[in-house]
């Protein structure tokens, strides 16, 4: 039962992971729906356009004053972090980067934080849409790129290596999965309404994994560049157990990121 029919505005991106489970939700009469790449969204956040909202771990740690985590709906997990790669006639070795600038898809994007954590001395980097880093990798303009999303799945047939798995990084680092995204809503809502918005997506997740063909063609609408299997991999890789409940583990991983992004005055 919803508490009230006020219309809700809700941001996510048009990633399989995020319309995977937003599908249900996103039919709903109450719901207005924007779709934006993360990083759009995450500087829409700082002036809290929207009610709920996907974001970056990143961002959040910036925005915990003004935006609630919900327990559902987050990328988090194992086998699943961002990638440093270069050309691979570029001359590059594994956990070296090239000197040049490395490309980044976002200034407030977890990938960034993962990249500064990792390598604290880098100083060249510049920022652009997450679709455009192999691009920007293969001209020239970048000597690096950090790939997130489905690149990971493609980066290597379009003649690219990979320099660094900050996802494993992490991992060996501190033994927690890892956190990339989630699913925020504005404090102002009330802890109730907050409440019944955490419920719904919640339902429509459980849905999502009970009847996950009755997805495909919103998704298919949204990434329609991608291949059936491009997106099937994408979905099983950044939707998992911790999608419907981040439990003790996915909380002890976001607060060791903030422990570690506070220690390296990155924020």
């Amino acid at each position: 039962m919803k508490i009230e029919t006020k219309h809700l505005t809700c941001a996510y991106s048009t990633c399989p992971n995020d319309t995977f489970i937003f599908c249900q939700l996103a039919q709903d009469r109450d719901i207005e729906v924007y779709l934006h790449d993360v990083e759009t969204l995450n500087r829409l956040a700082f002036d809290e356009r929207f009610d709920v909202t996907k974001i970056s771990f990143h961002a959040w740690l910036l925005l915990q004053d003004k935006y609630q985590l919900l327990n559902v709906g987050a990328a988090l997990g194992r086998g699943c972090g961002p990638l440093v790669i270069s050309r691979q006639d570029g001359g590059g070795t594994y956990r070296r980067l090239p000197a040049g600038p490395v490309a980044v898809p976002g200034e407030f994007t977890t990938a960034h934080l993962l990249l500064r954590l990792w390598n604290p001395e880098l100083k060249t980097r510049i920022f652009m849409p997450f679709d455009q880093i192999m691009d920007a990798v293969a001209s020239g303009k970048a000597d690096a790129g950090v790939i997130i999303h489905e690149g990971r799945f493609v980066f290597e047939e379009r003649g690219f290596q990979c320099l660094e798995d900050l996802g494993e990084w992490w991992e060996a680092e501190t033994g927690l999965p890892i956190p990339l995204g989630c699913i925020v809503a504005r404090k102002s809502l009330g802890k109730e309404r907050i409440a019944e918005i955490e419920q719904r997506l919640k339902g429509s997740i459980q849905s999502a994994f009970a009847d996950p063909a009755s997805t495909f063609e919103y998704i298919k609408h949204y990434a329609q560049e991608l291949d059936d299997d491009v997106i099937r991999k994408h979905i099983k890789t950044y939707v998992n157990d911790f999608t419907l409940d981040l439990g003790n583990e996915g909380r002890a991983a976001i607060n060791k990121l903030q422990q570690m992004a506070g220690d390296a005055g990155i924020i």
